[in-house]
């Protein structure tokens, strides 16, 4: 019996005053040497060592099992029989039959469940808990819920059989045409809806461009240090990640010419250079757009959080520049709404419209309409643009804030580098200490950071540690939060 099919095949268990639930047993097996009743009698036995069921929650009485499976009643009478005179469960007459209230089991060591170990993640990747600090996670505790569940409420009654059909590979067409919109007004893009493609995140986004565009043993541009998922994938793909430095202009175009003017494409964060937030120049944009015209190669834009710039109005796109059709502009909606989503977008020049339609087609199952159907009433209703406006706002202050308080308790240690754009800071490490070991050791204190030095792919940057303050609500939050970190360093 494998404890884990167990608790795959599990739905949450109603009360006892409640219907009767459905088995929370797998399938049994009739070619087994084990009798049926010992093999329900195991299943139950596990799930509940194992908490699947919990003490007091309600199985399926006799008949209900004996009617599921298919089996003599006695079958299942003598598995019950045997569980309850082990103290598993008890019989409440019509309450039902439960899990004895206050029982402890524990599984025999050799079937022992193995022990899930809370690690480090690895830079990019995130555990599903909120921590202080953490990248990449907008302002959650001032998202407009009470407005996303109205128009959620409002998108699933307006449902009708159409809807529930098989998705659009390509993405809800109402929502390609609300996004295709948004763009032309606030990026500066001029594209139509089938130029959109919606897709699952940026890792299915930059999946699709690979597999439409390029080829293993391809080279490409990397900024470095940059986001490391994106060479990551690339690594998977089989194709050659080309290094190219950042300095304060953003990527440094003609280093990248020397070391590999024939790359297939570049990858390049223009409104804040993830990780260190600075923004691509007009001279090297326009370098940038120049050798990709003359060598046939991509440009991937990918413009995670453009919409939050504190010092002045966003910066028009990379995309807003192209006149040839190199540039394919990939955004997301987990920045300005929020992760769970799982939503992103990518708008690719119209010459290349109909063979990315092919590739998805063959690449992705389309993702559920209902998600994209609420997110376009919350764009068309004006929530959307509403909410990045009181974002922006909330950002620059949450910005300063989390800056003066970190400044203020670890100004001997660090450098607070507050860029003018973006979700996190950059906290640089005076003297030599090590960017690896303080964010190790701040995850083990329950405090997100990422080191520089793992965004790096040649050599070694300059140790620094990147951390979130979009959850950061006020100055003294910071400041208990630094001092925290002050007993790490």
């Amino acid at each position: 019996m494998n404890p884990s099919t167990t608790v795959a095949k599990v739905s949450p268990l109603a009360s006892p005053i409640a219907s009767p639930p459905a088995s929370p047993i797998s399938p049994l097996d009739p070619a087994a040497a084990v009798p049926f009743y010992r093999q329900i009698y195991d299943r139950f036995r596990n799930a509940i060592a194992s908490g699947v069921l919990k003490p007091g929650d309600r199985i399926p009485s006799a008949r209900a099992l004996t009617k599921e499976l298919g089996l003599a009643r006695g079958t299942i009478e003598a598995a019950y029989s045997l569980l309850a005179a082990e103290g598993y469960i008890v019989a409440r007459g019509q309450a039902g039959t439960i899990v004895t209230p206050g029982l402890k089991p524990r599984l025999p060591a050799s079937n022992a469940l193995p022990e899930v170990r809370r690690t480090m993640a690895p830079p990019g990747v995130h555990f599903n808990a909120l921590l202080p600090f953490q990248m990449g996670l907008p302002a959650l505790d001032e998202f407009p819920r009470k407005i996303w569940a109205r128009v959620a409420a409002r998108s699933v009654r307006a449902m009708q059989p159409v809807d529930m059909d098989h998705p659009s590979n390509a993405g809800l067409q109402a929502l390609r045409t609300e996004i295709a919109a948004y763009l032309q007004v606030s990026r500066g893009i001029n594209c139509s809806p089938s130029q959109v493609f919606v897709t699952s995140g940026y890792r299915h986004t930059l999946e699709l461009i690979a597999y439409a565009l390029l080829k293993p043993g391809d080279k490409v541009w990397l900024e470095n240090p940059g986001y490391p998922p994106t060479r990551e994938l690339l690594r998977r793909l089989n194709m050659a990640a080309v290094p190219v430095r950042v300095d304060a202009e953003g990527i440094v175009v003609a280093e990248a010419l020397k070391s590999a003017p024939r790359a297939r494409a570049a990858v390049v964060t223009p409104a804040h250079q993830s990780p260190l937030c600075v923004s691509l120049s007009l001279p090297r944009r326009v370098a940038l757009l120049d050798w990709a015209t003359r060598n046939n190669a991509w440009i991937i834009e990918d413009d995670y959080d453009g919409e939050y710039r504190y010092v002045s109005r966003p910066l028009p796109a990379l995309k807003s520049l192209d006149r040839d059709g190199r540039v394919l502009y990939a955004g997301t909606f987990s920045k300005v709404l929020f992760p769970s989503l799982r939503l992103a977008y990518l708008v690719v020049p119209h010459a290349q419209v109909e063979h990315f339609e092919q590739t998805i087609q063959a690449l992705s199952g389309g993702g559920p309409d209902l998600t994209q159907a609420i997110v376009t009433a919350f764009i068309k209703e004006g929530h959307f643009a509403r909410h990045i406006q009181r974002m922006r706002k909330l950002y620059a202050e949450r910005r300063e804030a989390a800056a003066a308080g970190l400044a203020a308790v670890l100004g001997k240690h660090v450098l607070v580098e507050a860029q003018p754009g973006g979700m996190h800071l950059v906290l640089r490490l005076n003297g030599r200490r090590s960017d690896r070991r303080l964010a190790a050791r701040m995850a083990e204190d329950g405090l997100f950071a990422s080191a520089l030095n793992d965004w790096t792919m040649d050599g070694e940057a300059m140790s620094a540690v990147l951390v979130g303050f979009t959850n950061i609500d006020s100055e003294h939050t910071a400041e208990q939060l630094a001092a925290r970190i002050l007993k790490l360093l």
